[in-house]
């Protein structure tokens, strides 16, 4: 009799295994003995959600990506990789692992028969999460439904077409969303139907933009422009825009909503909540935490950049190169002034509460620029920060903070519905209201009407139409730092946009934002000609080197394609 492997039995039961108390040694237990009730499928997934992140990090999630920067500059955006000799996150174990669950979760009949479809959706929700990691970091790639073993043909497969990939996660998203219940119904942090939904749009979302805007590329799909994806997109994210199951939190208060949606230590209830983790008390995920959220110091020094600052609307909502509320940006308190209430609520500002004790408040003084922690631009980040001194107390990152983090929220599917709409050019104003107003009603800044009403000199893609920048300029700034913005600019083809950046941070001007004595230490804090903080002056001078030809793709490693004639490595890493 088979014995179930070790390693990856070992890691599920580690996160119950009071369960199987009555199955004998780990080493010992077999098929025949495991695979019987519905608990044993729920067991073995509970190894899957750690997937999702066991820490919120927003100082970090946005990284290879023009809105937040760290000490180094980021070697995708500057054409700086090499081909790996081997990782390169070509690994096949996820996959392996989910396509063991399926050899045997059919044969399970013990159990309420509704719980078992419901592990098998979830089964099925994974194998298209982690297809879709490896689509968007390597587009075509084989498609595995076997587990195959040292000697298997299949090792040596050749890649599907990216568009086959991506018909088969949207397929495998069906089948999930086909059995899994509705939040109501089920643990309120296991995976559900409307968070499968919700993915199943993103899949689409991303997919449909990309085959229309790399059309006609290497990195294109012949004969398509996407619009089938843009069309899934749209028809899922309206299942969950039109049933009224969900809303955006809101308390009535435009200046703190926003910013109190990402300290909360339950998300269960919240309104805007489609999938919160940590997933279950059982499963041992560790907590989130507020390392690096007091203002006091950036890990890695990463920081928001000025071109997302930038990005804010005034508070009339009109860009900053042609509002008259606009005041500059001398200091950072000028900066944030009659702005978007967000940006305040996602950067740290002089005078901001840090924390707030019965007796006194703590409050932001200013950003760190030298030493131990420094920013690297400035513009530190308050975004998932709390006030609370029992959240922020402890010595180490681990033991700050008890709280949920979003993995998938109804912001993005109001997003996601304005977006495949706008591109699919069957945007109208009524979709503007339900979507994009929606997120401006919670911080009280005026709609987004679907003439636009003004052209932004600054617009990040010129060539595209007014509402197109504006719907993209709503989804960056809402879900800033949340781990979007790499994969949005990717999708986009926008290598106009990131060729020959020039990462920038706050102006610094002595006595202004920073302390007088700063001015001795310009070895550390650079800046540019109008004294904008500029980390990669030296090296970077000349901005991103994004290779177009390139770099949309993750290289395949070299010990795989020597392992298998077969493959075929990406564009321009020949």
């Amino acid at each position: 009799m088979k014995r179930i492997i070790l390693g990856i039995l070992a890691i599920t039961l580690l996160y119950a295994c009071t369960d199987v108390l009555d199955k004998g040694p780990l080493n010992e237990v077999t098929e025949d003995e495991y695979w019987t009730t519905s608990s044993d499928l729920k067991l073995y997934l509970n190894q899957f959600y750690p997937s999702f992140g066991q820490h919120i990090n927003y100082y970090s999630m946005d990284s290879n990506s023009d809105n937040a920067a760290s000490n180094s500059p980021s070697e995708v955006l500057d054409g700086t990789r090499a081909v790996p000799g081997s990782g390169g996150g070509w690994s096949w174990g996820n996959i392996r692992d989910i396509n063991y669950f399926f050899e045997n979760a059919f044969n399970v009949t013990q159990g309420d028969q509704t719980k078992i479809d419901q592990y098998i959706g979830e089964g099925y929700f994974f194998k298209a999460y982690f297809y879709f990691q490896k689509l968007k970091r390597f587009g075509a790639v084989p498609i595995y439904d076997k587990v195959l073993t040292l000697n298997s043909e299949g090792l040596k497969a050749p890649r599907d077409p990216r568009n086959e990939v991506a018909d088969s996660i949207i397929a495998n998203l069906d089948r999930a969303i086909s059995r899994l219940p509705v939040k109501s119904q089920t643990v309120s942090n296991r995976v559900n139907k409307e968070s499968a939904i919700l993915f199943k749009s993103r899949v689409a979302l991303y997919e449909g933009t990309w085959e229309k805007y790399h059309q006609g590329t290497e990195f294109g799909v012949e004969g398509s422009n996407g619009q089938k994806y843009l069309k899934i997109a749209e028809n899922a994210a309206a299942k969950l825009v039109n049933n009224n199951q969900f809303s955006i939190y809101s308390t009535g208060n435009p200046e703190r909503d926003y910013w109190k949606l990402f300290n909360r230590t339950e998300l269960s209830n919240n309104p805007e909540t489609i999938l919160s983790t940590p997933v279950e008390p059982e499963m041992d995920l560790g907590s989130f935490n507020w390392a690096y959220l007091l203002g006091t110091r950036a890990a890695n020094g990463w920081s928001a950049t000025k071109q997302l600052v930038d990005s804010y609307l005034a508070e009339d909502g009109r860009p900053i190169g042609i509002s008259s509320k606009y005041k500059g940006d001398t200091t950072i308190v000028q900066t944030v002034r009659n702005r978007d209430p967000r940006l305040r609520q996602t950067i740290w500002v002089p005078g901001t509460i840090q924390l707030n004790y019965p007796d006194r408040n703590v409050n932001f003084d200013q950003p760190v620029l030298v030493g131990g922690g420094a920013s690297t631009t400035g513009y530190m980040i308050r975004k998932g920060s709390t006030t609370d001194p029992e959240q922020n107390s402890g010595t180490s990152s681990d033991e700050r903070g008890a709280t949920d983090g979003f993995v998938f929220r109804y912001a993005e599917a109001l997003l996601n519905y304005a977006e495949a709409k706008a591109e699919l050019g069957t945007l109208t104003q009524d979709d503007l209201d339900k979507t994009v107003n929606l997120l401006r009603d919670r911080v009280d800044m005026p709609h987004l009407t679907i003439g636009v009403g003004y052209t932004d000199p600054n617009w990040n893609f010129p060539s595209l139409s007014p509402i197109i920048n504006e719907i993209r300029r709503e989804r960056r700034i809402e879900l800033a730092l949340e781990g979007f913005r790499y994969d949005d600019l990717m999708r986009w083809a926008a290598a106009d946009h990131i060729q020959g950046m020039k990462i920038k941070g706050a102006r610094f001007i002595k006595g202004e934002s920073f302390p007088p004595e700063m001015e001795n230490d310009m070895e550390n804090i650079k800046v540019d000609g109008n004294r904008y903080i500029s980390p990669y002056k030296n090296s970077v001078p000349d901005g991103f080197g994004f290779n177009e030809s390139r770099d949309y793709l993750y290289p395949i490693p070299e010990e795989e394609l020597a392992q298998s004639e077969n493959l075929i490595q990406n564009p321009g890493w020949e």
